[in-house]
C-alpha cells in the first residue's frame, strides 16, 4: 500500500488527476481541486498524503495536501453508498472544516450544493460521517464546541430556512454570531442582520 508520495510534478493530465514523478517512475494520482491549486507548477516538488484504492480492474491513488483531508475521504468511503469519485467531488466542495461542522449541526443544505449529492444522499451522509469523521468538535475560532449549542444553532437553522432564507444566507449570518448564544438570541441577531443587508 501507498501511504504518501513525494516528488516532482510531472504533469497535469486533467482537472482531477496529476502525475507525480518518484525515483524515475511516475505515478498518476487522482486529487481534489483545491490539492490540484496547491501543487503548484510542473517541476516543482510535491508531497502527497496518499489514500490507495484496489478494486477488481485497478488499483487507483488519491493523494491530498494534507492528511485531514485524506482522513476525511476514508471516512467518506465507509459511509453507505459513497464511491472514491463521491468522495472526491465532496472534499473538493468542502473542506474537512466546513464538512465536519455541517456534520455537527446537520447542515444537509450545505452536503446538498456538493455535485452529485441530493437530500437523501446528504440525509444518510450526516448520519452515516457522524460515527466516522474523526475530526475533533470545533467551533470557528477552535474552541470546543459547548453542550448544548449544536442544537442551537442547528434549530435558529431549521427556523431561518422555514422563513424563507436560503442556504448560503443562513450560514453566512450564522458564522458571524456567538458560539454560545441561545435559539432566541440566535433568531434575533440573524435576523437583524439579514434585515440589514
Amino acid at each position: 500500500m501507498i501511504g504518501s508520495l513525494r516528488g516532482r510534478l510531472g504533469a497535469r493530465t486533467g482537472d482531477a488527476e496529476v502525475v507525480v514523478e518518484v525515483g524515475g517512475v511516475g505515478y498518476r494520482v487522482s486529487v481534489t481541486t483545491g490539492t490540484a491549486a496547491a501543487l503548484g507548477p510542473v517541476g516543482s516538488e510535491v508531497f502527497l498524503h496518499v489514500h490507495t484504492h484496489v478494486r477488481e480492474d485497478a488499483i487507483v491513488l488519491y493523494g491530498f495536501v494534507h492528511d485531514d483531508e485524506r482522513r476525511c475521504f476514508e471516512a467518506l468511503l465507509g459511509a453507505h453508498g459513497v464511491g472514491p469519485a463521491l468522495a472526491l467531488s465532496v472534499l473538493s466542495a468542502l473542506s474537512p472544516a466546513t464538512l465536519s461542522t455541517a456534520v455537527l449541526e446537520d447542515d444537509i443544505e450545505t452536503l446538498c450544493a456538493v455535485p452529485g449529492v441530493g437530500r437523501k444522499t446528504a440525509a444518510r451522509l450526516l448520519i452515516d460521517l457522524k460515527s466516522r469523521l474523526d475530526l475533533p468538535d470545533l467551533t470557528a475560532t477552535g474552541a470546543a464546541v459547548p453542550d448544548g449549542v449544536r442544537s442551537a444553532r442547528s434549530e435558529a437553522r431549521a427556523a431561518l430556512a422555514e422563513l424563507g432564507y436560503g442556504p448560503d444566507e443562513i450560514r453566512s449570518v450564522l458564522e458571524g454570531l456567538s458560539e454560545t448564544a441561545g435559539v432566541e438570541e440566535l433568531l434575533r441577531l440573524a435576523l437583524r442582520e439579514l434585515a440589514g443587508r
